[in-house]
């Protein structure tokens, strides 16, 4: 259910700016939308875990907050990692 550490690392390598970048926006939100994405499949099959369903709403709202912070700093980099991810824009 989790991600393992080669995961992680090629999400990183994939979004990161520069080599070991960990902290920018790309990276945190490419790992949240991953994170996003397994806690969905999980709760389609316990849907009665409502632990997790709001452990997956503090995700989604806490990468709500990251894009919101890089499409008022750089559109130009929101556009491209919404359009790679396949997020939907406002």
């Amino acid at each position: 259910m989790t991600m393992n550490k080669e995961q992680k690392n090629k999400i990183m390598e994939e979004y990161g700016r520069h080599e070991g970048d960990t902290g920018s926006p790309e990276v945190q939100v490419a790992l949240l939308t991953a994170r996003i994405t397994e806690l969905t499949g999980h709760l389609q099959e316990h849907f009665h875990d409502e632990s997790s369903r709001l452990g997956l709403l503090k995700l989604v709202g806490r990468r709500r907050r990251l894009l919101a912070y890089l499409r008022q700093e750089d559109y130009q980099r929101y556009v491209a990692l919404s359009d790679k991810l396949g997020l939907r824009r406002k």
